[in-house]
């Protein structure tokens, strides 16, 4: 496959992925899927937008690009007919290191959360965070120890695995299109055969 296709395919499916976590992120704020009453009893991990951020605004823009990359021009500067493609694919190279760090700061978040667990109400009558480094994901008997909100343990837990798994996707994703822009800086497009009156390819 050529870079430029390469590339197109690698946007058109970081799009529904950056979609798919901005969602994520925003249902946790709805533990249970309930409005909560006092925002200072919402996980911590929550207010740092892993998913609105890394996965969704910071992916949105090099996907975007990579989409973008089939069609440009291959004949940009003065008829030297990959100079343009080369370029846009080194700027491509450019927006998936960024969307790498934002789908990086997005796993990270949601692994911290994971480990940490949903802060609730417990039975001292307080709110704060009844687990310790990941003990209640290998025993679901101490959910109880989280009195509320209602199913605020699977919901956050479920939520931050779908952060974590985006995150991990759109990672190798973007890593792949950083090779693949850095082939296409190098050694051009395949499709800039003929391009600007040139016989062959680039």
């Amino acid at each position: 496959m050529c870079t430029g296709g390469c590339a197109r395919c690698l946007g058109g499916t970081l799009i529904p992925l950056a979609l798919f976590g901005f969602l994520a992120n925003i249902l946790l704020f709805f533990p249970g899927g309930k409005v909560i009453d006092d925002n200072d009893h919402l996980s911590q991990e929550i207010w740092f937008f892993g998913g609105i951020l890394g996965n969704g605004v910071l992916m949105i823009f090099p996907a975007l690009v990579f989409l973008g990359l089939k069609n440009n021009d291959c004949c940009g500067c003065c008829g030297n007919q990959g100079c343009g493609k080369r370029f846009a694919m080194f700027t491509s190279t450019i927006f998936a290191v960024v969307g790498f760090l934002g789908a990086g700061y997005s796993f990270i978040i949601s692994a911290v959360s994971i480990n940490k667990g949903p802060k609730c109400l417990m039975a001292n009558s307080t709110w704060g965070y009844p687990f310790h480094d990941g003990d209640y994901l290998n025993d679901e008997a101490l959910w109880n120890k989280c009195q509320q909100p209602l199913n605020v343990v699977p919901w956050n837990l479920t939520l931050f695995s779908i952060l974590l798994v985006v995150g991990g996707i759109q990672m190798v994703l973007c890593a792949i299109q950083v090779v693949n822009g850095l082939l296409g800086t190098l050694c051009g497009d395949c499709q800039c055969c003929g391009c600007c009156g040139g016989d062959g390819p680039v």
